[in-house]
């Protein structure tokens, strides 16, 4: 198995997701955008994921061709982006983000399945691959929170480039999984069987609802920590302190697989994520409780990513497991992350930052309801 190899997809890519979420919002703010401009735009990086994901997983589950759709999606990537550069209105800007993250979008999901693919019976080892993603993030979020304290934002699509290009250059020395072509055989209509069970119909739209919930942490969390009196630095600092929380959740992840069941891990993973923005909804003035509500950031987004991974992989067979990937993408970070960040652009300016957090712990414990009433992975095998 490449382990390096993988690790450093994981370490590249989630890297560049530390540089783009909590600092593109306040790019975007250097044009002098609004708040519902700028949730529209951070929509866009979630809205390709919708359609991206499922069009990208498709071809790779019928054509096996899944490695050479990494590589294409992540050179097309740069490419796209270097446009950025020209770029100072909002439609430029935007259309830049729908076309960059379209081909972004659909590089995840099939490389998850070409990691678990190369992990074969060693899946519970997942997260042991996973957690360099989680280095990666806290490596740039912290570096580039510093930098910036430093240099112009304006800085910040040239790091985001140089990141897009390591991505690319990872991609070229992982190799394919050996026996992993298209299977072909299974009748079109297993897709449709499988999400023709409630408790996958479920799945889905919990996972829609935490990413929903996670929207306004993700475009507006460094704004109000800015408008706080934070400084960028200090910023970068309470964003890494989630990741380093991800990061040893992530090393301990197959224990908790081998003691506890997904469902229950589920449920205690969705009440951290509601205490999480109760407590930066009301007490963000307050850095120890902010410190405390990053480190529920294990829970809300590293225990409940890895669960969800556990469940695609549960819930689909062989030959869907691209779409499956894909589906769950779409679902979660491409629909919930939209909507997520659609909305709170819209309860910023008339909620302010308590209210759209309070939004946000409410619209968890509705995925919490839902999860308690429906999620029982053991039971579906009952029904294969």
């Amino acid at each position: 198995m490449p382990y390096f190899r993988l690790s450093g997809f994981y370490l590249f890519y989630f890297a560049l997701l530390g540089t783009l979420v909590p600092y593109w919002s306040l790019y975007l703010q250097s044009f002098g955008m609004s708040a519902q401009m700028i949730g529209v735009l951070m929509a866009l990086l979630h809205l390709s994921r919708v359609i991206a994901p499922n069009i990208w997983g498709w071809i790779a589950d019928r054509t096996g061709q899944r490695m050479r759709i990494v590589r294409y999606g992540a050179c097309l990537t740069w490419i796209i982006f270097i446009a950025i550069f020209w770029q100072t209105s909002a439609l430029g800007i935007g259309v830049v983000m729908l076309l960059f993250s379209f081909f972004w979008n659909a590089v995840l999901p099939q490389f998850e399945v070409l990691t678990l693919q190369h992990l074969g019976v060693s899946r519970d080892r997942y997260s042991r691959i996973r957690v360099w993603g989680s280095v990666g993030f806290v490596l740039a979020v912290m570096g580039t929170g510093v930098l910036l304290d430093h240099v112009d934002i304006r800085w910040l699509p040239g790091i985001a480039l140089l990141l897009m290009l390591l991505i690319w250059l990872n991609t070229l020395v992982v190799s394919a999984p050996q026996g992993t072509t298209a299977d072909t055989a299974e009748p079109a209509k297993s897709l449709r069987s499988i999400l023709g069970v409630p408790q996958v119909q479920v799945f889905l739209l919990v996972f829609f609802l935490v990413q929903f919930s996670h929207g306004p942490y993700y475009t507006f969390y460094s704004v109000m920590l800015q408008d706080l009196g934070y400084s960028r630095g200090q910023i970068g600092q309470l964003w890494a302190v989630g990741v380093v929380a991800e990061v040893l959740l992530f090393v301990v992840m197959p224990l908790l697989f081998r003691r506890f069941s997904l469902r229950f891990l589920m449920l205690v993973s969705l009440s951290l994520c509601i205490l999480r923005w109760l407590l930066i909804a009301f007490l963000a003035q307050r850095v120890e409780v902010l410190l405390l509500a990053q480190l529920l950031h294990a829970a809300s987004f590293g225990s409940l990513h890895a669960i969800g991974i556990a469940l695609v992989y549960h819930y689909f067979s062989h030959n869907t497991q691209g779409r499956g990937q894909a589906l769950f993408a779409s679902a979660g970070f491409g629909a919930g992350g939209a909507a997520g960040a659609l909305l709170s652009g819209w309860f910023w300016d008339s909620w302010g930052g308590q209210g759209t957090f309070l939004a946000a712990a409410c619209i968890c414990v509705v995925g919490l309801v839902l999860a308690s009433r429906w999620i029982y992975p053991e039971r579906f095998r009952q029904l294969d």
